[in-house]
């Protein structure tokens, strides 16, 4: 069993007061005698946060946001000693997430040119970008578009860097009232601060969901619904685990039915339920994902871009990914991939323009639900060099000049957004679906895919590196590779 190599998925502002999200104030902390942290502070689950927020003042800590929903505090604090005092009766856990911060892996985005958008033709979908989109046809978006693209009452919730809100095929789109900034875990509606600043991760993933069949550009899959932003990625590249339960809560209390997560929690890429550190940030994230789930948010997340066997977990020795890796062994399934690995998110693996697993993506038997396209450059050339045209074309934004754009990336970050879109597509023809209905309906629509034979390894020419992506899929009509297929647009509005 080979180790896991760590390759991300590819993937303070001004407080605003959302449904069940309050920013308080503590006690005034004694003077400065270390550097402000963040903390999770989790009271009793189902109890009420009053005596953990009191036991954060005593110990000279401030509460920056109070999920009371799931009693879960976002702390800052400069006390060095805060997580020993506020410890006690009404704190279950405590934990800093200094340190926390998961890197996001931009892979590489290549642009196309403003003199190929111009010489652009389209079809079918009036799009002048659509031959460019293999992607659409393997998943029969001209079709469903036929029958139906989508209702507007409908919100998917992109959890990402942010979505560039003047971008001509997203901008009418966008769900300006319900898109926020999550960074820290407090809210930010303020326009600028839902926009992307160094990313486009976020604007791309966007694209692939919602595009509008305007005549510019590309068609998103479903481009009839509207996406929010959720900004839970900062300037630096990072998320920390207070932005992604500021997330799920958010998009639980605004009336969204699915969101769209290309990334994970914690920089080690397994959060194991039994380290002492990690402990409270799966607490809190399940909380908030159970939380959503019960407002009817379907939430949708990506694999992951290791080529690892996430049934199978034995070692990590390429984590955390913001600093020197530590070789962790002996690993269980109590160890998992947040939050694709969480009960009841749809996790999604990733194929390349011949329909078969892309070379780097993650998979498992009974981890994955669903595949979908998420790019394979590699592939035709069994890994001697790049086509960037075998990855997935979508919007994008320049982050150097601030221009808006089109460009092309790959990733499970990439196929988590089909997946979404076409769970969006479902939603809004069968708009009374539950989330686990809207999950086993995705599965029962994917056109099944089966295990290829032996090892698998679509890049054996792959410089200096033949044998670095082989793995083996296993099962029947729900397998390791593909789950239980690939995910499949018109299937679901027809």
């Amino acid at each position: 069993m080979k180790n896991l190599r760590r390759k991300t998925l590819a993937a303070a502002s001004v407080v605003t007061l959302g449904v069940g999200l309050a920013a308080i104030g503590g006690l005034a902390p004694a003077a400065a005698a270390g550097p402000e942290t963040t903390f999770l502070v989790l009271a009793p689950q189902g109890g009420k946060t009053d005596k953990a927020a009191a036991r954060v003042a005593a110990a000279n800590g401030t509460v920056v946001a109070s999920y009371d929903q799931i009693g879960v505090l976002v702390v800052r604090s400069t006390n060095p000693n805060f997580a020993t005092a506020v410890a006690g009766a009404g704190v279950d856990a405590v934990a800093s997430t200094a340190g926390l911060g998961t890197a996001l892996d931009e892979g590489e985005t290549v642009e196309v040119s403003a003199a190929e958008v111009a010489e652009a033709t389209g079809d079918p979908t009036k799009e002048p970008m659509y031959a460019q989109q293999w992607d659409m046809d393997m998943i029969h978006v001209p079709q469903a578009h036929k029958v139906n693209a989508g209702s507007p009452n409908v919100v998917v919730g992109v959890l990402d860097s942010g979505i560039s809100s003047t971008h001509p095929d997203l901008a009418t789109q966008i769900a300006k009232d319900k898109s926020v900034s999550c960074i820290g875990g407090v809210t930010d509606t303020t326009e600028a601060s839902w926009n992307p600043t160094t990313s486009d991760h976020g604007t791309h993933v966007a694209g692939t969901i919602a595009a509008a069949v305007n005549g510019v550009g590309v068609t998103g899959i479903a481009p009839g619904v509207k996406v929010a932003a959720v900004k839970v990625v900062n300037n630096d590249g990072y998320i920390f685990p207070e932005a992604a339960v500021c997330g799920f809560m958010w998009a639980a209390d605004h009336g969204f039915q699915l969101t769209n997560n290309s990334y994970y929690i914690d920089p080690w890429e397994l959060n194991c339920r039994n380290d002492a550190r990690q402990r409270p940030v799966w607490q809190a994230v399940q909380r908030a994902i159970r939380y959503s789930q019960s407002k009817g948010v379907l939430n949708i997340a990506s694999a992951g871009n290791s080529n690892y066997d996430l049934a199978h977990k034995i070692t990590d020795t390429g984590s955390p990914n913001n600093g020197t890796p530590e070789n962790r062994e002996n690993l269980t399934n109590a160890c998992l991939d947040l939050p694709a690995e969480a009960p009841g998110v749809v996790t999604v693996s990733a194929v390349g323009p011949t329909g078969e697993k892309s070379y780097y993506s993650s998979y498992g038997q009974g981890v994955i639900e669903v595949t979908a396209p998420g790019g394979d450059s590699r592939v035709r050339t069994q890994g001697v060099r790049s086509t960037s045209t075998d990855a997935i074309l979508s919007t994008t934004f320049n982050t150097t000049t601030r221009t808006n754009g089109w460009g092309y990336k790959q990733g499970t970050s990439m196929s988590g957004p089909h997946a979404t879109g076409v769970a969006a597509l479902a939603l809004s023809a069968h708009p009374d679906m539950t989330p686990g209905q809207l999950s086993s309906f995705l599965e029962r629509t994917a056109v099944a895919k089966p295990c290829p034979a032996g090892v698998y390894n679509p890049v054996p020419l792959w410089p200096g590196n033949p044998h670095g992506y082989d793995a083996t899929c296993s099962g029947g009509n729900r397998n390791g590779f593909y789950g239980f297929g690939m995910v499949d647009a018109y299937n679901v509005v027809k």
